[in-house]
């Protein structure tokens, strides 16, 4: 498969700026936004963060949940318009715990994000940087991401490392 010079992945730790830098680069571009939400929101804190998100964003950014479905939000999202999906690693977990086929739904993901022909930005934490999880599962999504970091970063024509704020670009032309 054949680069994608309209997407970039940023990859960052927690609280690392990935987000808000995310947003900086589709904001870049003119509206309307399109903004791809994978958290499931299951307790008062994860729903303190998504407020604090869609209030850091306004009002230019038309916002699709998709949990579980992100390729069918995808391909429901305007082909021609920027488009920001944060965050792959919420949806690799949600996806996980449904005892989801990964592999297919990797595979299905790459081919969705390969066809944009529009800005795209995909934002995902980089887990692979500390110990080794003591349990089966953590280590399953440890892995799961890892596979698909390099999938996307394959297909990629920009990818950019996160760290405290700054981005490090390791794949493409730097930008700001």
């Amino acid at each position: 498969m054949s680069e994608n010079p309209y997407l970039t992945l940023v990859l960052g730790g927690a609280r690392s700026g990935k987000s808000a830098y995310a947003e900086r680069l589709i904001a870049a571009h003119p509206a309307p936004w399109t903004y791809i939400a994978t958290a499931d929101i299951l307790d008062d804190e994860m729903r303190a963060r998504v407020d604090a998100h869609r209030a850091r964003r306004g009002e230019s950014w038309r916002t699709i949940e998709a949990p579980q479905t992100l390729v069918d939000a995808i391909g429901a999202a305007p082909s021609d318009r920027p488009l920001l999906i944060d965050c792959l690693t919420l949806w690799l977990s949600n996806r996980l715990l449904a005892d989801a086929d990964l592999s297919c739904d990797r595979a299905a993901l790459i081919h969705a994000l390969s066809r944009r022909a529009a800005p795209t930005v995909a934002v995902s934490s980089e887990v692979g940087l500390s110990i080794v999880p003591d349990n089966a599962l953590a280590r399953a999504f440890r892995d799961s991401a890892g596979e698909l970091h390099q999938a996307i970063s394959r297909i990629a024509g920009r990818v950019v490392l996160v760290v405290a704020g700054n981005p490090l670009t390791a794949k493409g032309p730097p930008i700001f």
